[in-house]
């Protein structure tokens, strides 16, 4: 069976753990040349490593995402590794749990930062090198949070509907040269990023559970699942599609009311 991304580099930030490292050990699994980007170090020369010593290509490459002059390099480092560069994955993303009136101006500005300035500067760096490609690809991490608001996440959520939009203009501006851009939305997915959420709340677990309650299918999401669209997202299977967004949800936002322990199980 051949392998969709034979032949591929894949640029992926966030590569270090949850979606990015589910997203990067599949584009490796499917022939791409991957470049682990992200500032946990361990963790992302440990995805190397796995991926190499299974067979697959990949570096890593410690980078601050919200740093012109980390993202710069990082993607020159890629570009001289494996000779181009034809996907860029915007998967890393942070989250801070806090009203606006208890937020900083520190604060608000990381977020914006690395969840959205990121977005541009892997743009301005790779184009030069994604438009020299027949064929590129973009994909970017938004959220359930880029269509509706949670509670206490004012400032993420200001972030990941900048990220859906910020998409689309992409995809605008560059469909000339062959790239498309498009959008994954992510549920209540199982990454450390969400346990770190719940965490931090007395009886995390039990309010998690019954958010969970509210999901159609009655479950977390899994990484690998977001990594499927990603790829889905990252070679022709997908042509014909930019500027547009997956949700990945397991049905959340389909209802304005749900609960599982109400439902017949047919």
């Amino acid at each position: 069976m051949s392998k969709k991304l034979m032949g591929q580099v894949a640029w992926i930030t966030g590569g270090a753990s949850g979606m990015g490292r589910a997203t990067a050990q599949l584009f490796a699994g499917e022939g791409a040349s991957v470049a682990i980007v992200d500032i946990n170090e361990a963790l992302g020369n440990e995805v190397a490593e796995e991926i190499n010593a299974s067979g697959g290509e990949a570096i890593f490459h410690r980078c601050n995402v919200s740093d012109e002059t980390d993202v710069q390099s990082a993607i020159a480092a890629t570009v001289d590794r494996f000779g181009g560069l034809q996907i860029i994955f915007n998967c890393a993303a942070k989250g801070i749990a806090k009203r606006l009136e208890n937020m900083t101006e520190s604060e608000w500005d990381e977020l914006m930062a690395v969840n959205v300035k990121s977005i541009f500067f892997s743009l301005k760096h790779g184009i030069q090198h994604l438009e020299k490609n027949q064929h590129s690809y973009v994909v970017n991490i938004g959220s359930i949070s880029s269509f509706v608001a949670q509670v206490d996440t004012p400032a993420y959520t200001t972030t990941k509907g900048a990220v859906l939009l910020l998409s689309q203009s992409i995809a605008l501006d560059y469909a000339h040269l062959g790239l498309r851009c498009n959008c994954l939305c992510p549920g209540l997915t199982d990454t450390p990023m969400m346990v770190k959420y719940y965490d931090r709340i007395a009886d995390g677990d039990k309010f998690l559970a019954k958010r969970i309650q509210r999901v159609p299918l009655n479950r977390l999401v899994a990484p690998e699942e977001v990594a499927r669209s990603a790829l889905f997202f990252s070679c022709e299977d997908s042509a014909g599609i930019t500027g547009t967004s997956l949700t990945i949800d397991g049905g959340y936002l389909a209802a304005a009311e749900w609960d599982c322990n109400n439902v017949t199980q047919l």
